[in-house]
């Protein structure tokens, strides 16, 4: 088996409410990945430096204030500007339907808000971590 899938959760601008982060990092890391938790109020050069510093796979970003129209396409922006292109981007969050179609258009590869199941975004993750390291892992 190879090493375990490696995912940077983060919490990128202002929002300081972190809980919904944390138990995504738990659900993963419960689920045999390697979590790195960057913290709060991270800018979108911030995660791109640590997702690029640590290798991961997979982006999981977390925001309530309704910046994610203007941070999570920025975090795709730069990672593809850091030739991190391949790194998926996934972002979560008190997000409106409406806005869903556009942040898949700017390179996420999913969005999930609240009520989607754990086992529905770990699943998730974790087939856009093997999709992007290319080899098998856990």
């Amino acid at each position: 088996m190879g090493r375990p899938y490696r995912i940077l959760v983060a919490k990128p601008g202002l929002d300081g409410h972190d809980r919904g982060a944390k138990v995504i990092a738990r659900a993963l890391r419960d689920a045999g990945m390697e979590v790195i938790y960057t913290g709060l109020r991270q800018t979108p050069e911030q995660i791109v430096a640590a997702a690029v510093q640590e290798d991961v796979d997979v982006v999981a970003m977390s925001c309530l204030s309704g910046a994610h129209g203007h941070l999570f396409p920025l975090v795709v922006e730069l990672l593809r500007a850091q030739g991190a292109g391949d790194v998926a981007v996934v972002g979560g969050g008190i997000i409106p339907k409406e806005d869903i179609p556009s942040l898949k258009e700017a390179g996420l590869a999913g969005v999930f808000t609240p009520g989607t199941p754990l086992a529905k975004i770990v699943e998730f993750i974790r087939e856009q971590a093997a999709a992007r390291s290319g080899q098998p892992g856990f």
